[in-house]
């Protein structure tokens, strides 16, 4: 705020130097003779008056008296030019141009009401958008602290409205999903000493049967299979256990809202063409977009867009860096869009793996990864009945993308 102040100082300062040096200039072009006219006329007149030619003084704009000066005059304040002529003194009194004396009038107010606007101009930006968002500018350090209770106040400024909508609305996923985390902590801590104390009945009943095998009570063949039976049993019960585990981890962990609505193909297009276009052109690698033909989609706007740069990401990051390219054709009732990278390090063996969770291919290289990308694209897909699969042509990585038309 105090870098504007100083600007709006420094714009008002500069507008009045470039009056004030415009006044001097106008001032100053007026005194030659040039800027003078009645010097002119009065040298016109002189002429005539040598050679003895007659005039009339109504032929000329600023001579308005001409008269023989006697011996002994003086000056009496009037505007008059005093001319030697045959050896007498000759009397011209003229009158200023009427214009000259109000171009400086005419300037300094013209350029006083341009430098007022821009004073006014300047407020306005300084009071409507500099100082409202120096009220906001505290906001996001506040989310980033955790702090997700902090009002956010009205602004009257209407040139905020969606990034406030947009600061709230991070707030609230925000909260909600703090909310979410600790009740999931909650319920992992649950299930956890639930868990445990069921594991411990079957462990507890092995870790017997296990003993008494041990010790040889049990010399009877018959009722050592009965104990080998119930060994396995209680083992199914504990593969049971941890089979729960595992799938309430996995649901925790992908709890993705899907949404069910439907977006044009042109609008998920272009979302990726605006994100993508710069950054891949910084990268040096050709970004092309095939022509299509719009339509309807049927699923999620912004999970689809998640899809297409989870695929993008992947193809900066294992590519060659050569060139990315989308395409589009149409099976039935459903869009296809491929995704086809040059570079591609797989082998058709990998290929059927590359959409298991926490998998990742022998060209990851130094790159940094979990291993969940396409993961998660296949489980948001699934959810939009939708389909994703990958294959290579070409030495050119191609997954593809089927969405349901409307």
């Amino acid at each position: 705020m105090r870098a504007y102040i100083r600007l709006m100082i420094a714009v008002m300062a500069a507008l009045v130097a470039v009056m004030i040096g415009a006044d001097i200039f106008l001032s100053s072009s007026g005194q030659g003779d040039n800027g003078r006219p009645y010097r002119v006329e009065a040298q016109r007149i002189a002429h005539k008056i040598e050679i003895g030619e007659a005039y009339d003084l109504a032929d000329y704009s600023y001579i308005i008296h001409v008269e023989k000066m006697p011996d002994g005059f003086t000056e009496d304040g009037s505007d008059y030019l005093i001319k030697k002529i045959n050896g007498i003194y000759y009397r011209f009194d003229y009158r200023l141009p009427s214009c000259q004396g109000n171009t400086v009038l005419i300037f300094n107010l013209c350029f006083s009401a341009a430098a007022v606007t821009v004073l006014c101009i300047l407020l306005y930006v300084y009071f409507q958008i500099i100082r409202p968002f120096e009220r906001l500018s505290n906001y996001p350090s506040e989310l980033a602290k955790g702090n997700l209770t902090v009002p956010l106040k009205e602004q009257k400024s209407s040139y905020f409205g969606r990034f406030l909508w947009g600061l709230d609305l991070l707030r609230e996923t925000l909260e909600s999903r703090r909310a979410s985390e600790l009740a999931l902590q909650k319920q992992n801590k649950t299930m956890v000493l639930s868990l445990s104390h069921d594991i411990k009945t079957p462990l507890g009943i092995i870790e017997l049967y296990a003993k008494a095998l041990e010790k040889g009570l049990y010399r009877d063949e018959e009722k050592k299979k009965e104990i080998a039976v119930s060994i396995h049993s209680k083992c199914e019960d504990i593969r049971k256990y941890v089979d729960d585990i595992a799938k309430t981890a996995e649901d925790d962990f992908l709890n993705m809202d899907v949404k069910d609505g439907e977006f044009y193909l042109s609008e998920l297009v272009n979302s990726v063409r605006l994100f993508y276009t710069d950054k891949l052109r910084l990268l040096k690698t050709d970004f092309e977009i095939g022509e299509f033909s719009d339509c309807l989609l049927s699923g999620d706007q912004e999970r689809a867009i998640e899809v297409l740069q989870n695929i993008i990401e992947n193809a900066v990051k294992y590519g060659d860096g050569n060139n990315i390219k989308l395409s589009f054709s149409k099976e039935e009732d459903c869009q296809l869009i491929h995704i086809a990278n040059s570079g591609c390090g797989l082998s058709d063996s990998e290929l059927l793996h590359i959409f298991d969770s926490f998998w990742r291919g022998s060209n990851v290289g130094s790159q940094s990864g979990s291993g969940l990308g396409l993961y998660i694209c296949k489980t948001i897909m699934n959810k939009m009945n939708g389909s994703i699969y990958a294959g290579v042509s070409d030495n050119n990585m191609v997954v593809t993308v089927v969405f349901a038309i409307q």
